[in-house]
């Protein structure tokens, strides 16, 4: 056995050490930011467009524009942090996000709201990428999967913040405030992040490839450019289902079942346990059993949990489906930080995780759009029932275009 197979057997199979912790909790921390903000901004379309006169389109714009933000922001900080480092671009999308979410809360119109958020939107996209990237480059290859999922909890950590939070506080401090509130988890990411050193493996490859390119590295030949396009249709279908149901479910619940905020509030919440279940879930099974396997469980689970979450019509049964729904629908999650770390070099990983995902959230940006526009000419449970449609894309997708790369040494 070689030196480099030795050194790679033995990462495999190490153990995680103080650093590998700290990337984990930083990455997990930034994240729920992330997931805060989005939520409360679906908890606040109401209020905003009462105040500010938005029609449903321009409300739903909103997040669509945070998330073409993210995109352009992922392409341009997964790049950043492929050349100067992942803990020093993480600390600059940090301070972008907080400085024009905190901006929100001054808005007097559509316009400069949506400047507001789309500039927001920069900074949300660097996070997921080149956190995911900080924790598998520290977490040995054996846990990989299960230590990336943990990074995605983060995520829903601060959407059921957003969503027991949100009813208490909006009628006191209105949407404006909620706003500003939406900056103390960035301020507390960002002091957590001067404590988080580079990974070993970036700083060895940082050393000796300074030639690298990238983007140009997720399309190098042929088998790579089917691999890339197959992981943007399974984040492309991951956030416009994530997103298609998230943003509109308190509207759905109030405009079917006549749900008040602080119920919708209670039932969104029971569905955000469900995701997080299922993402802690998906990365012990994807550890254990394989990426593949793990995607097309949960795959055709969303296409059969969400069309059935469209036909309910009782209050108890949509608390129990919506628990199951969301395991299924974002437990998917948990796997992308880790397949993405795996697929890639260390020299474009951070580059890959935000381009690739990030422009699923461009695509998945839309999925509140569609809902709105299918729901005001149809109905909300004829726009819930179609997003069933996307995850048989899905399955297709992870047959045909991505292998298993269950346990192998990062590149």
């Amino acid at each position: 056995m070689s030196s480099t197979q030795a050194a790679n057997v033995t990462a495999a199979d190490a153990r995680p050490d103080g650093a590998a912790g700290k990337a984990l909790l930083a990455s997990a921390v930034g994240y729920a930011m992330d997931g805060f903000d989005l939520l409360i901004l679906g908890f606040m379309l109401q209020p905003i467009s009462a105040e500010l006169h938005l029609t449903k389109p321009e409300a739903g714009s909103l997040v669509t524009w945070t998330l073409i933000g993210a995109v352009v922001g992922g392409i341009l900080f997964g790049t950043l942090a492929d050349y100067c480092g992942r803990v020093r671009v993480l600390t600059w999308t940090i301070m972008l996000f907080a400085i024009f979410t905190g901006l929100c809360a001054l808005a007097q119109g559509y316009w400069d709201l949506l400047v507001y958020r789309t500039i927001a939107g920069l900074g949300l996209g660097g996070e997921f990428g080149i956190g995911m990237a900080l924790v598998a480059e520290a977490w040995p290859a054996k846990q990989r999967a299960r230590a990336c999922s943990y990074v995605a909890l983060g995520w829903q950590a601060g959407v059921l913040m957003a969503a027991l939070l949100t009813p208490a506080l909006l009628p006191h401090v209105g949407w404006r405030g909620m706003f500003l509130i939406g900056l103390v988890p960035g301020l507390i990411a960002f002091a957590v992040r001067w404590y988080v050193g580079e990974p070993k493996i970036f700083l060895e490859r940082a050393a000796h490839e300074r030639s690298m390119q990238p983007l140009r590295m997720r399309v190098k030949d042929a088998e790579t450019t089917k691999i890339s396009l197959g992981m943007l249709i399974l984040c492309s279908v991951q956030n416009f289902g994530y997103y298609g149901v998230m943003i509109w479910l308190p509207s759905y619940l109030s405009t079917r079942f006549g749900f008040g905020l602080t119920q919708s509030a209670l039932w969104t919440a029971v569905t955000i346990l469900g995701m997080a279940l299922g993402i802690w879930l998906f990365g012990i099974y994807a550890d254990r059993f394989g990426r593949r396997p793990a995607l097309l469980t949960f795959q055709a689970g969303a296409f059969v949990m969400v069309l059935i979450y469209s036909m309910l019509t009782g209050p108890m049964e949509l608390l129990i489906f919506g628990a199951i729904m969301g395991l299924f629908v974002n437990g998917m999650l948990g796997g992308y930080g880790a397949l993405l770390s795996e697929l890639y070099p260390t020299e474009a990983r951070a580059t890959a995780e935000n381009v690739l995902f990030n422009l699923g959230r461009g695509v998945g940006g839309f999925g509140p759009f569609v809902v709105g526009a299918l729901a005001a000419t149809y109905s909300f449970a004829v726009a819930i029932a179609l997003l069933a449609l996307i995850y048989l894309i899905d399955i297709i997708a992870t047959l045909t275009l991505i292998p298993e790369r269950k346990g192998v040494p990062l590149q």
